[in-house]
């Protein structure tokens, strides 16, 4: 499985019910240190707000997610955000409710409902994409290698290739899956070092 799908960009979207307001905000991420940083940054915009709460899935192995409730009644919050997510069958999605409590309480469906309707705008208020899995590459190189292992690499239409120089030669790229394949049997053939991590 090679193809994904995620959000095109980061939007916004708004639920009120009986005064309470939900802000939400939805975000591509790639990892944890992306989701901290989003988090922050939310709480910092709505320093007031009663609850800040959020759900996200990474990468294709669909038990890496979370749901958090932040303080409101358990699997009121986080989990109808991280329902939306899986409805629509996306993944690096980071999606953030924040609440701002109206006076009147709720209850437990009425927060289900607030936070899944909260999550659903800021869905809609993007476009959903598909996306090809790339594979990260670190290779190795003596010096003699290297021009060999460039131009195939520009043959091969592989972009943003980062070079070091020390002793020997490190090369890091990335390409898309559906190349995964052919470099490693490339690489491989010519006696190549190099590791592979896959890059959602």
């Amino acid at each position: 499985m090679s193809i994904y799908k995620t959000i095109k960009t980061k939007s916004e979207g708004n639920f009120i019910d009986k005064g309470s307001k939900f802000p939400s905000y939805a975000f591509e991420v790639a990892d944890a240190e992306e989701i901290k940083k989003y988090l922050e940054a939310v709480k910092e915009l709505h320093p007031k707000a009663t609850h800040h709460c959020y759900a996200y899935k990474l990468g294709l192995d669909q038990n890496n997610y979370r749901a958090n409730d932040d303080g409101e009644p358990s699997g009121s919050a986080g989990r109808p955000i991280l329902g939306q997510i899986y409805s629509n069958d996306l993944t690096n999605v980071l999606i953030i409710v924040v609440r701002y409590y109206g006076g009147t309480k709720l209850g437990v469906s009425g927060l289900i409902n607030a936070y899944k309707k909260a999550a659903q705008d800021a869905l809609n208020n993007t476009e959903i994409i598909e996306k090809e899995v790339q594979v990260n590459f670190e290779v190795s190189s003596d010096y003699l290698s290297i021009n060999d292992l460039l131009n195939y690499l520009k043959k091969m239409s592989v972009s943003n290739i980062d070079q070091q120089f020390t002793e020997a030669c490190l090369v890091k790229f990335k390409v898309k899956k559906s190349k995964n394949d052919e470099l490693k049997a490339w690489l491989t053939n010519k006696n190549f070092k190099f590791t592979t991590k896959e890059n959602y």
